[in-house]
């Protein structure tokens, strides 16, 4: 598909070209020859006023054949010009044609691979719920005990389901926000202690330790609710993989115009290779970190990703495998308000 819009809009810019390459050769031509025929008048003129004796030479009244030979040497000239610049049209404009429609492609393939993957997310549960539904329903011998196991087991699948459509939902907000929306100055603490305060609760069950260092002097522009959902995002990432009896930290903290959100955990960590794609929709590494947990859909960093993008802010991971993952969002401190006299 791409390829043949690759073709025909190259054939269009170089169609362009060639009318106004063509339509000025022969404004060219047309001037050129006026002045040709004009010069060549003039000079004869010249000639037969100071010599006279030259007036009836043959010589001076060869000029048809002399603007003849110019006007056909013109437009030779003129043909090999607009060959090297249809030629050299012909490129560009295949270049140009490319890098209008790579955008589009790159996009027009995420939208296929986004398609394909939520296909895939949401076939997965719904076919659990009909296998399940099935055998019980086909089974009549089924206890009260089993059926309410199935049943739980359905209400599960309903569960992952609707947090996938929530968060498809909420990624689909993101990419149409106005990133010009304007956001408050506001404490920067209120954001991430409110994430930690959500969080606290699945730190105690997991037995595992949550330390905060925050540094409440700290401001930044930006919506707090959507805020809180980008540090929850990524607290919820750190305890998920860390083990019991582990500890995982949050400090914030101002560097460079800067302000710095680190959360660092002790768990699992994740391989190099799959560092760079860890931001991808439904993206999900396939070693450890897959096997301790299966209830996510990869779309959490996505959506993290997405708010950091329309706070102007940068979102990144840095990890070792065995050893912890520590997750850093810079954000620019806004410029203090001038002083009224």
């Amino acid at each position: 598909m791409f390829r043949s819009a690759t073709f025909k809009l190259t054939m269009s810019y170089l169609a362009i070209i060639a009318i106004i390459s063509i339509g000025f050769s022969i404004g060219i031509y047309q001037v050129a020859s006026r002045d040709l025929e004009f010069g060549l008048q003039r000079q004869t003129e010249r000639i037969t006023n100071h010599f006279p004796v030259f007036s009836g030479s043959p010589y001076l009244h060869s000029e048809g054949a002399d603007l003849r030979e110019s006007r056909d040497h013109l437009v030779g000239r003129l043909i090999a010009l607009n060959a090297v610049v249809l030629i050299g049209a012909g490129f560009a404009s295949y270049a140009l044609a490319r890098r209008t429609l790579g955008p589009i492609e790159e996009a027009h393939e995420r939208q296929k691979r986004f398609t394909a993957d939520v296909s895939h997310e949401l076939r997965t549960p719904l076919t659990a719920l009909k296998m399940e539904s099935e055998v019980a329903l086909m089974d009549p011998t089924a206890s009260k005990t089993e059926l309410r196991e199935v049943i739980g087991s359905n209400i599960e699948e309903a569960e992952k389901l609707n947090t996938l459509v929530a968060n498809l939902l909420r990624l689909s907000q993101l990419d149409d926000a106005d990133r010009a929306e304007v956001m408050n100055v506001m404490p920067l603490n209120d954001a991430v202690q409110a994430a930690i305060d959500q969080m606290q609760t699945i730190a105690t069950n997991r037995n595992i330790h949550l330390n905060a260092s925050l540094d409440d002097k700290l401001q930044v522009r930006g919506d707090q609710p959507t805020l809180t959902q980008l540090f929850v995002i990524l607290l919820d990432n750190a305890l998920k993989y860390s083990p019991a009896g582990s500890e995982v930290s949050v400090t914030t903290s101002a560097k460079q115009q800067l302000a710095q959100i680190t959360i660092t955990d002790h768990g699992v960590g994740i391989a190099k290779a799959d560092l760079d794609h860890v931001f991808e929709r439904f993206y999900r590494a396939d070693q450890a970190r897959t096997a301790s947990d299966s209830s996510g859909y990869g779309l959490g960093l996505s959506i993290a990703k997405l708010i950091a993008d329309s706070h102007n802010a940068t979102v990144s991971l840095t990890s070792r495998v065995g050893k912890g993952t520590t997750a850093i969002v810079a954000m620019p401190i806004p410029e203090p308000a001038p002083v009224k006299p």
